[in-house]
């Protein structure tokens, strides 16, 4: 380890420790060194490298504080580190398979918790989804928000800042699906209605196997389209198939 990494560390225990809880301010830069038995350069780099990451936020004119720690802000930076990943054939592939395992799980999982409410939300996107089957743009981002208020039916805010990341934000095949496949738009509401009939009767095992059928069809969608050696567009509009 670096002297800056191994600063980094000692700044990151005294979080996890306790010491410095969620929303606490941080001593003053000499203060902090001087606890730490660091010089005040390498104090003031593992902070500025600890803020670049989220878990601290320097506040101009008043200090440095530690921020609330929650999954949906450390893990926000994953879906910028998947989209300079999209270039990248296999890297794209492998994030497939990563939804691939995910998703369906997360599915049935939110088949036994989701509420009525958030059923109804569901519902709103698929239905905004057959209203613009014929609007590859409209229907990608119905298609995105349809699984974010699938996902966030689960209550696992971790879960769902993954996913999010992984396909929310990445992954322009949906588009570029929808313009080469012209009956591409009717098997993915057909697809998307099939898992909104198995969470609407809860049914965990049902939900499960929907997720897993689509996110298969996108994955051996993208796979022979790969095969052809055609590189996936890169300044389409995002969406999560």
């Amino acid at each position: 380890m670096s002297l800056t990494d191994k600063a980094i560390a000692q700044i990151r225990e005294l979080i996890r420790s306790g010491a410095l809880p969620p929303g606490s301010k941080l001593p003053p830069e000499a203060e902090l060194a001087a606890q730490l038995g660091l010089s005040r350069n390498l104090a003031r780099e593992a902070v500025k490298a600890l803020a670049v990451a989220r878990v601290l936020e320097v506040r101009r004119g008043d200090g440095t504080y530690v921020t609330s720690l929650q999954p949906s802000l450390l893990l926000e930076g994953l879906g910028g580190a998947v989209e300079l990943l999209q270039g990248d054939s296999a890297a794209v592939q492998d994030l497939i398979e990563v939804r691939r395992l995910l998703e369906p799980v997360a599915t049935a999982l939110a088949a036994t918790r989701i509420s009525d409410e958030q059923l109804a939300e569901v519902e709103r996107h698929l239905d905004a989804m057959r209203d613009a089957r014929d609007d590859v743009e409209r229907l990608n981002a119905h298609d995105a928000a349809f699984h974010r208020a699938v996902i966030a039916a689960t209550g696992n805010e971790t879960l769902v800042t993954v996913l999010e990341g992984i396909s929310g934000r990445t992954l322009r095949a949906r588009t570029w699906r929808g313009v080469v496949d012209a009956q591409a738009s009717d098997r993915t509401i057909a697809e998307h209605e099939a898992i909104f009939r198995a969470l609407s009767i809860r049914d965990a095992s049902l939900s499960q196997a929907a997720a897993l059928m689509h996110v298969s069809n996108t994955a051996l969608w993208l796979s022979e389209h790969l095969r052809t050696g055609e590189a996936l567009p890169v300044d389409q509009a995002t969406t999560s198939t």
